[in-house]
């Protein structure tokens, strides 16, 4: 049998047995492949909605709503406010879950009374990510983590189904390159969005840029460490222009949610 799909099985089976769903879909592995399942299962009884909001770089809204498209399942925007909750503009160690909060204010009118789906995989569970918590105190569901899902089995069901997105890098939202008791503002938050832009405009698919003052921390897969310190000059033209004055590279390699080490 193909890895992964009697966990496909058994999350159409689940899925099968809603009236009706909302997926909060922000368009990365996760929320897409959950998105097309319950598309499947569902039909026009499940609707995706992506949360916009400055956290959300212009190219991952665009890239979802064109999935969508491509996909042809109900897909909805609705503006979040989590930046106007001082709570979440303070960046402790809860941001993640003001964050979830403002999300579920805004998809609770949408759902009326349909369970609200997030992209939540088992590997997810082991990390410090205190919306999932907030998220399910207000009753959401995790169907992935329900049905035995772990990151890889996505990418191995979304290749199966022929998804675009099954090797889709990982996009948390431009607040997770925020350390831990530095402000969030809007305008940092497009910094963080130019920079990453600019050094994606070179080539290179896979990053994150950390903000650190005036300092913009540059990760890449170790793979690409080389490849980019042959682009230093062209790599630090354009971080600069994007609003920081100076730029180090993170020779440990891109290391998902490493601003958590600070917790």
């Amino acid at each position: 049998m193909t890895p992964g799909r009697a966990n496909l099985d058994v999350l159409r089976g689940a899925l099968r047995r809603h009236d009706g769903l909302v997926v909060a879909y922000s368009g990365g592995a996760d929320s897409a492949f959950l998105a097309v399942v319950a598309s499947q299962a569902l039909r026009d009884r499940m609707v995706a909605v992506t949360a916009v909001s400055p956290s959300l770089a212009a190219s991952e809204r665009a890239d979802a709503a064109a999935f969508a498209a491509e996909h042809g399942f109900r897909y909805v925007e609705v503006e979040t406010d989590e930046l106007e909750s001082a709570a979440y503009r303070a960046n402790d160690a809860r941001r993640c879950a003001h964050c979830k909060d403002a999300l579920m204010d805004a998809l609770e009118p949408l759902a009326d009374g349909r369970p609200i789906a997030l992209g939540v995989n088992l590997d997810d569970l082991g990390d410090h990510r205190p919306g999932q918590d907030a998220a399910a105190s207000r009753g959401a569901v995790f169907p992935l983590v329900d049905a035995g899902f772990t990151k890889a089995d996505v990418r191995t069901a979304s290749r199966t189904l022929g998804l675009r997105t099954w090797d889709k890098p990982a996009a948390p939202c431009l607040a997770s390159r925020v350390p831990y008791g530095t402000a969030v503002t809007v305008e940092l938050l497009g910094t963080v969005e130019r920079a990453e832009a600019a050094v994606r405009a070179l080539g290179f698919r896979e990053l994150r840029v950390r903000h650190l003052g005036d300092t913009a921390r540059i990760e890449v897969p170790v793979v690409d460490l080389p490849r980019l310190v042959e682009q230093r000059e062209a790599v630090v033209v354009a971080v600069k222009a994007a609003g920081y004055a100076r730029v180090v590279l993170d020779l440990d390699g891109l290391r998902s949610g490493n601003l958590n080490d600070d917790l």
